[in-house]
């Protein structure tokens, strides 16, 4: 992200990465909002839907999987700080005449930095732990599409993606 002079906020004078201090800012509520999607084969789409797959429940998995990426975020991106998540939510849609699994996760915290990348996160490992539990029939599945829909609180606002703009 960008400061408004321009300036990258993740990098120091020397131009090394640096965490960005939030000690002065203000704890507000927080929330984001992401989603994706991961596109298969019909049959495995059937499979996963009819609780067919040998591994077991496909977004039951998922599901758990996503959250536990948002509580993993600080430690997998390098400069993410670790922060107290208030709630994580991940929801499924499955959308047959495209064959793909929407996904979407929110996050919502009360602190001094936002919850975009742990959304972010959600969505990633859910859509991941979808093909690894289904790459046994359908390797050629796509993960696609992730991007932050909305952000809310903190200095910057509100942030809502216009979902007319292309992708």
């Amino acid at each position: 992200m960008e400061k408004e002079n321009n300036e990258f906020t993740h990098f120091n004078a020397e131009g090394r990465g640096r965490m960005v201090d939030v000690s002065e800012k203000n704890a507000t509520e927080r929330v984001g909002v992401a989603k994706g999607s991961i596109t298969m084969k019909p049959e495995t789409l059937t499979k996963i839907v009819e609780g067919q797959m040998k591994k077991g429940d496909v977004l039951g998995v998922a599901q758990i999987a996503g959250i536990m990426g948002v509580k993993r975020t600080a430690d997998l991106i390098p400069m993410c700080h670790n922060i107290f998540i208030s709630g994580s939510d991940i929801d499924f849609e499955i959308d047959e005449v495209n064959s793909k699994i929407n996904i979407e996760a929110t996050v919502k915290n009360i602190g001094q930095t936002g919850v975009e990348m742990e959304a972010l996160t959600a969505v990633t490992v859910a859509a991941l732990t979808i093909y690894d539990m289904c790459k046994a029939i359908d390797r050629e599945m796509v993960i696609s599409e992730i991007c932050l829909m909305k952000k809310s609180g903190g200095k910057s606002g509100t942030f809502i993606r216009n979902e007319n703009q292309e992708e």
